[in-house]
């Protein structure tokens, strides 16, 4: 690294009546332990709305309990490489596993794979993806979940809990993910669907991100993710606390850029909370059901 250029400092110094060379002012910032520091965050700004967001979503929570009706938390993981890469992380082995070292074409990656958490049931639902993260691809996901699990757990519900951040695919600012939740899972499914999102800098609170992310990426540390069926069984297991964990691959295209039209926007059914009405509200069939 090269050695810091004190010509300023010295420069100052000189022009207040002392005339000193660059060594000097070097010796003189290390006596009184000043040295070059970059900006570091130490400071926890937590945003205001924090709090009353974070009691919002536990009254909400207590209330769907209550009655029986299902919660789950969502969020996306980042995309992954498919094939004979580096991961992060380490694990025990004799010799640490070799990938390849450079690449040069277009690869095929693990779609922000969207991840359901079941709150009450301790049971997660993994949906990777190969193309792209979209709202189309995170309504469609918990709308399998349904289908597949959520239906026969909760046969008599018709009310349903989202967990959220708010930014990527479910963002509380994007019109395409209301539009998708009214269309599949209000009027298809005949659900009243309550969205309940994390401001930006909270989402630690999800309960995602604490009980299945990271031991999702514990599981796969230092792992090459070499193909789709490696991808979903590290993702399985080993859960812990008796967390289950299940994984689908969903191979279908989910075009970019898909947006409603505003004329659409204003015929949802929703009703936004009078506390925090940017990041709660409820969507409900539009067959008034």
């Amino acid at each position: 690294m090269d050695a810091p250029d004190h010509g300023q400092d010295r420069r100052a110094i000189t022009t207040a009546g002392h005339p000193v060379g660059a060594r000097t002012v070097a010796r003189l910032l290390d006596k009184l332990h000043f040295s070059l520091r970059v900006n570091c965050k130490k400071i926890a700004a937590e945003p205001l709305v924090t709090r009353p967001t974070v009691r919002h979503i536990t009254r909400l929570r207590r209330r769907f309990c209550r009655h029986g009706n299902p919660i789950i938390s969502v969020d996306a993981k980042k995309r992954e490489l498919v094939g004979n890469f580096k991961n992060p992380g380490r694990k025990w082995e004799h010799v640490p596993p070799r990938s390849t070292t450079t690449t040069f074409a277009p690869l095929p990656r693990a779609s922000p794979s969207l991840r359901h958490l079941r709150s009450q049931a301790n049971c997660g639902s993994v949906f990777v993806g190969v193309s792209h993260e979209t709202s189309a691809f995170a309504v469609t996901s918990i709308s399998r979940w349904w289908g597949r699990e959520g239906r026969a757990r909760y046969p008599d519900a018709r009310h349903l809990l989202i967990l959220a951040d708010t930014g990527g695919s479910n963002s509380a600012t994007r019109g395409a993910w209301k539009d998708q939740l009214q269309q599949h899972l209000c009027d298809r499914l005949g659900l009243t669907v309550t969205v309940a999102h994390y401001p930006t800098g909270a989402s630690k609170y999800n309960p995602i991100e604490r009980r299945l992310f990271s031991q999702i990426s514990r599981n796969w540390a230092a792992e090459p993710l070499t193909d789709y069926d490696k991808i979903l069984r590290l993702i399985r297991g080993p859960p812990p606390h008796g967390l289950k964990v299940r994984a689908y691959l969903d191979t279908r295209e989910y075009p970019l850029k898909v947006k409603p039209s505003a004329q659409r926007l204003r015929q949802l059914r929703i009703t936004r909370h009078t506390t925090l009405p940017k990041w709660n509200y409820t969507i409900t069939p539009s067959n008034g059901k």
